[in-house]
């Protein structure tokens, strides 16, 4: 008996836990996911919050708002500080 009562409150514990990550909000989510990935030296990229099913061709990394949204992250060209015109040979 004692052992169903641990196992019990150990499932309820569990499932308390993940409801609670799964209701972050949008914002501190995304900025959460771009600390990593700056940490990483990740550059030229965005993250956009959109509705879920909405996605399109990025990735998904990460779900919030109780999983109604999801952060999707899209890769994107790397800026330059020249001008386009100093590239062009002459």
């Amino acid at each position: 008996m004692k052992t169903w009562i641990v196992g019990a409150a150990l499932l309820f514990l569990g499932t308390f836990g993940f409801a609670q990550t799964a209701r972050k909000p949008c914002d501190e989510l995304k900025a959460d996911i771009a600390k990593k990935l700056e940490a990483k030296n990740v550059t030229a990229y965005t993250l956009e919050i959109v509705d879920k099913g909405k996605e399109g061709d990025g990735k998904v990394v990460g779900s919030c708002d109780g999983g109604t949204k999801s952060i999707v992250y899209s890769k994107t060209a790397p800026s330059s500080d020249a001008p386009a015109d100093a590239k062009k040979p002459q």
